[in-house]
This record gives structure tokens, sequence and C-alpha cells, in this order.
């Protein structure tokens, strides 16, 4: 698979890790090149400095042959931003979107867009282990 990936902190380093060891064709966006040191010294893919809400930076990602694309900055918004295009003006078939605020990933959700809010995800996950006997 061929997955752009926008964000490369924690989140997006570790899922760029763990697809480019399975073999799938990785390229990682990010505004600050510092962010890079957090890709294993294996990484076989592409790290690319720039912003994924600028149409001429994902071509030159080549998300016109990507096959996925997902979006896990720190901001709710520009997550949100990058998806839209990476799916209406793309037509990329898989995009994900991490969204912190919970309300919001249910407006967006609605929209069409697959959102994850780690925020819900983890408070689920505390529940769970909380109420287990």
């Amino acid at each position: 698979m061929n997955v752009i990936i926008m964000g490369c902190g924690r989140v997006g380093a570790q899922l760029a890790s763990l697809l480019d060891a399975e073999g799938h064709k990785i390229t990682v966006l990010d505004v600050d090149a510092y962010s890079f040191r957090r890709l294993p010294p294996p990484f076989g893919g592409t790290a690319l400095v720039g912003d994924g809400t600028d149409e001429e930076v994902l071509k030159k990602a080549g998300i016109e042959e990507a096959d996925a694309f997902v979006a896990v900055t720190q901001g709710d918004n520009r997550n949100v931003m990058a998806a839209q295009i990476a799916m209406h003006i793309f037509g990329i078939p898989k995009v994900l979107c991490r969204i912190y605020d919970p309300l919001r990933r249910d407006i967006y959700e609605a929209l069409g867009l697959e959102a994850i809010s780690p925020t819900t995800v983890f408070a689920q996950l505390l529940k769970g282990k909380l109420l287990a006997t």
C-alpha cells in the first residue's frame, strides 16, 4: 500500500515505522524537519518537509498515486482540512484523521470523514479497565 502520513510526531512516526517494516511505501510529511528524528534508522520511506494542506506539497509527496492518507498532526483543523483535500480533491480511497475533540469528531464523521478521537478511545479503555472485575 502507498501511504502518506501527515505529521511525524510520536503517532505518525510509529505508524510510519510499522507500515514500512511490513513493506508498504510510506511518505511522511511534517512542517518541521527536526520531527523526522523520531523515525527509526532502518526507515526506508520518504521524509518530506512541507504542509499537508498545500496541494503542491501533496503532489510532490505523490498523493496522486497514494492508496491512503493519514493526518495525525497536533491540530484538529489542519488534520480535517488535509483529510478533506485528500478525499475530495485527490480522491484518495482511504483517509483517516485524528481529532482530539470528541464533539468535533462526531461532526466530521457526519460529513463523511473517518475521524478517530484518541480522547474517546482512551477514555473507553480506562472505563473498561476500571470496571473490569
